[in-house]
């Protein structure tokens, strides 16, 4: 929307953006000022006019346009800028604006920015259902083999079927019940958890991959910073004030006030005068201490694009139309916005040292001194900072005096060529960002009143251009920017979140390669960079150039090539140049570095860039965020973790995990990610071991009784084995856990290994599947061998060993004890003890039943036993009850089974080992 008019006097008005760009600082918009002056809203519909605005695209940070008045003689025409416009998603903080609205819908920037959410699958439900997909294939291979055996004879097809459902057992379908109960369970231990109070799981479904990530990509803005800056240093290039020493500076400026108009005009002004008239002698003039301090000062409180808020005590109660009579002017009831929290910490500074911002308006600003006096200055030209100008700048006329100064202050690499010669700026900032403090640049140029005259019209008719406006008004600009005098270098600090800096190292140890996605400028977020120890203070920064064709791309990829160990800067207009020509090339070296900062990214830009590492490396991402402008991001990413903070709880609401500081996720990851998928990894191949060990034994007693397609276990011994016996031993895996959580943050290099998936693969899946055939082949065969006397019983010994083999295999696998675990062990047992008495029917082989067809196999001399020929439904052999207690008083058959629990001891004692050797591969 174009902005026409204000309610505000001013003609201008605040808004927020913290759904767009992230940034929580109010941003200053300026109504078009022909509309503005207007005597009343509705003359809006009398006037004729139209609005020229360049076609919908993603960038938010920029517009051109103009706005065209018809029926006045000459036309008026104004140039639309940024300043012009307020975009969807944006709140308006001041006032009520009116305006004109030229995108609409998908046209609109948020839209635009906007990206679908997907369904998110874990990567370890992937792996299971390959797995699943194979047992499924050995599930008919076995079937048919078993036909085959048979010689295809009468209705093979029919046992086939027979067959296909006798093995069923082998695909886990119990598997997806166990995993989603497994899920709801880490998401509760998560809330749960004391050491990360706040925390919230907003989906079950993919708990495991907070353990095995490789890419983290994080916001800056309120992510990794509280974006709260404080003032901490002043340099002079002689003296440098810090926070003990800024009570110096302070005496010095009331000093200078004190002293009234004539000392300034001899060490201040005065001099700027001098320079003005005799350019050859004005450097040569050796200031005092005192002017200098003041200069600087003076040029840190007009140059700058804050404004002073006063709360008004009508507009509280609900009356705006009298706010401004009951406005309260006092310093307690100030606030300052601007675009920039840095410039709010140095407009904060000045006033704490004496000089205070007091009003500003479009064309006027006033500065109160420490005696009360009033100075008031008007507004001439006002230059806002871009990403490729890298600096700012305001022209301001004195009242007092009339002199035109021209301010500018910038990034030290944008000023240095600007300002007169020195040998102390590159250091001192150097110096300064090794301590991670935002450095800016401070300069200062007088005008005569023909030079300014001069500059306004060249200035004036470069904004009114429909072509390359932007490259003829820095033009015009630059024009002025030669041979400035330099006042001063100010570090600003951005205080980072709480425990970033151990947390930022405690994920590079586990080998998480960390990307910083930001809005913000160039120079603020390589600030960052340093200050959060994302990047190390002796690693060395490669900057990537502005490119803008395919050429000047392929030049800078081949510099950055020659690169070796050194962090990544790029901003968003390279990084889309680079994509779209060479974009394998750029993935293939920026996947290289140990750290990436791109900045000056759009919501969609940082979607893309999670997209592209997801088809790259095949990967998983997690992207961190706290803003609406980082939900596409999140929705993209394999794991989003939102955290709640200024910016609102748009983007932890979009999120899968939500929490309220930064330094939680080591704990999340390392913790709660490493137990998640350890447990998971354990529970699936627990319950596809299940369903193996029964098959195997019913292969092996098909096998031995001329392959018959006939059960062995019917009814609730089949039920009950994969619910009430076994279920609550192997699904109180989830409360095991390998290493102790102190272990896993102490030593965070023991996550590389669950990246490499070593816990479930096709390895671990044949090893578990070699073991349920031994185990299922000795059970079924070794209780057909060694209990031929006891053959009647064969069900309830098969059975019963089968149980306490899985039992005992439950018991092996278990790390760390848990008084659950114990519980579920006998529980399952007495269940088990309780139903061989109760459930009288199911136990003995005479429950062996044929269907609806007779069995009446021969009796060969060398194959023992041979069954007698039965009708259907009939019952071979003494009832269970009497079985069982027959098999309470034989202790022979103890003595066997304790043989083949101990087979299987040692057995789980060797897959145990196997598995220690493979993690310590």
């Amino acid at each position: 929307m174009i902005f026409l008019r204000t309610s505000e006097k001013t003609g201008a008005c605040f808004i927020r953006t913290e759904q767009l760009d992230g940034e929580t600082d109010w941003k200053l918009k300026v109504a078009v000022s022909c509309t503005q002056r207007l005597s009343a809203v509705g003359d809006l519909f009398s006037i004729s006019a139209f609005v020229y605005a360049q076609k919908p695209q993603l960038d938010i940070h920029t517009f051109e346009g103009n706005f065209t008045r018809e029926d006045v003689e000459p036309q008026i025409h104004e140039s639309l800028s940024i300043d012009n416009t307020l975009w969807a998603s944006a709140v308006v903080a001041s006032g009520t604006v009116i305006g004109v609205v030229i995108y609409t819908g998908k046209e609109t920037r948020s839209v635009l920015n906007t990206s679908h959410a997907k369904n998110k699958v874990g990567l370890l439900d992937l792996e299971l259902n390959r797995l699943t997909k194979a047992l499924f294939l050995a599930q008919l291979v076995l079937s048919v083999v078993m036909v085959a055996l048979q010689g295809f004879v009468g209705p093979w097809f029919r046992n086939l079927f027979r067959f296909v459902v006798l093995f069923s057992y082998i695909i886990p379908i119990s598997l997806r019940v166990n995993l989603d109960m497994g899920k709801s369970a880490y998401g509760w231990m998560i809330t749960r958890d004391e050491n990360i109070p706040g925390t919230v799981v907003r989906t079950s479904t993919i708990p495991e991959e907070l353990g095995r990530l490789v890419y983290l990509l994080t916001d800056k803005t309120g992510t990794l910073t509280q974006n709260e800056m404080v003032f901490k240093r002043l340099h002079l290039g002689t003296v440098a004030y810090g926070n003990d020493t800024m009570d110096e500076i302070q005496s010095h400026i009331v000093q200078s006030y004190a002293q009234g108009p004539a000392h300034l005009a001899g060490g201040g002004t005065g001099n700027a005068a001098m320079a003005r008239s005799n350019p050859a002698q004005g450097p040569k003039v050796r200031k005092s201490a005192s002017s200098r301090i003041h200069e600087a000062v003076k040029a840190v409180a007009l140059c700058h694009n804050v404004t002073p808020v006063y709360e008004s005590h009508a507009a509280a109660a609900g009356e705006t139309e009298s706010a401004e009579a009951d406005q309260d002017f006092s310093d307690d009831n100030r606030t300052y916005q601007a675009s920039s929290p840095d410039e709010v910490a140095l407009v904060r500074w000045t006033e704490s040292v004496g000089l205070t911002l007091v009003n500003r308006d479009l064309t006027s600003l006033q500065l109160r001194t420490p005696s009360g006096q009033i100075l008031s200055f008007l507004i001439l030209q006002v230059f806002p900072f871009t990403s490729e100008s890298k600096r700012m700048g305001i022209i301001v006329r004195e009242e007092a005096t009339g002199e035109i100064t021209f301010y500018m202050k910038g990034a030290d690499v944008a000023m240095a060529t600007i300002v007169q010669y020195n040998d102390w700026l590159e250091e001192e900032c150097g110096n300064m960002a090794r301590e991670g403090l935002r450095t800016l640049v401070v300069a200062k140029k007088c005008l005569s009143e023909e030079q300014y005259q001069d500059f306004e019209s060249r200035y004036s008719q470069a904004k009114l251009s429909l072509l390359d406006r932007a490259l003829k008004v820095a033009a015009v600009v630059e024009s002025l920017e030669r041979e400035m005098e330099l006042l001063c270098l100010t570090g600003v600090e951005d205080q980072l979140q709480a425990d970033v800096r151990p947390t930022l190292e405690l994920l590079r140890n586990a080998g998480i390669k960390i990307w910083m996605l930001t809005g913000d400028k160039m120079e603020t977020a390589t600030c960052i960079a340093k200050s959060s120890h994302l990047v190390s203070r002796t690693q060395d920064i490669h900057v990537f150039k502005p490119v803008c064709s395919r050429g000047e791309a392929h030049l800078e990829l081949n510099a950055f090539r020659r690169k070796h160990d050194c962090a990544l800067v790029v901003s968003g207009d390279s990084l889309e140049v680079c994509l779209r020509y060479y974009e394998h090339e750029f993935v293939e070296l920026a996947c290289q570095c140990p750290a990436v900062v791109c900045c000056r990214c759009s919501p969609t830009q940082k979607a893309q860039i999670v997209q592209l590492l997801q088809q790259h490396t095949a990967n998983r991402t997690c992207a961190i965020g706290d803003g609406g402008n980082d939900v596409s991001m999140i929705q993209a990413a394999d794991c989003g973790i939102g955290i709640e903070g200024k910016e609102g709880k748009q983007a932890s609401l979009a999120a899968d995990f939500s929490v309220s500081q930064f330094r939680h996720i080591g704990r999340l990851l390392m913790v709660h990610g490493r137990n998640s998928y350890k447990r998971s990894a354990a529970l699936g191949q627990f319950v596809m071991h299940r369903g193996m060990i029964i098959s195997t034994m019913q292969a092996v007693f098909s096998s031995v009784f001329f392959f018959a397609s006939v059960p062995l276990y019917q009814g609730f011994l089949m039920v009950g084995y994969a619910t009430i016996y076994t279920m609550f031993p192997v699904f109180s895996l989830v409360l095991d856990q390998d290493v102790k959580p102190e272990t896993a943050l102490l030593y965070p290099e023991l996550y590389k290994d669950l990246t490499k998936g070593r816990s479930l693969s096709f390895k671990t899946f044949l090893i578990w599947v070699l073991i349920s055939i031994y185990q299922g082949g000795i059970l079924m065969y070794g209780a057909l061998v060694l209990f031929e006397s006891e053959f009647v019983h064969v069900v309830a010994i098969s059975f019963t060993a089968l149980v306490l083999t899985e039992l005992l295999m439950v018991a092996l696998t278990v790390r760390t004890w848990h008084w659950l675990m114990v519980l579920a062990e006998f529980f399952s047992l007495g269940c088990y003890l309780a139903s061989l008495a109760f459930l009288n029917e199911y136990f003995g082989i005479g429950r062996v039943s044929f269907g609806a067809f007779l069995v009446t196999p021969s009796c060969h001399p060398e194959r023992r036993p041979c069954w007698p020929k039965r009708e259907h439904g009939t019952a071979l052999g003494p009832s269970a009850f009497s079985s069982f207690k027959y098999f309470l008083k034989a202790p022979v058959w103890f003595s066997k089974l304790i043989f083949f629990t101990d087979v299987f001891y040692l057995t789980c004692l060797r897959l145990r080992s196997v598995e220690g050797l493979e993690n310590f591969e």
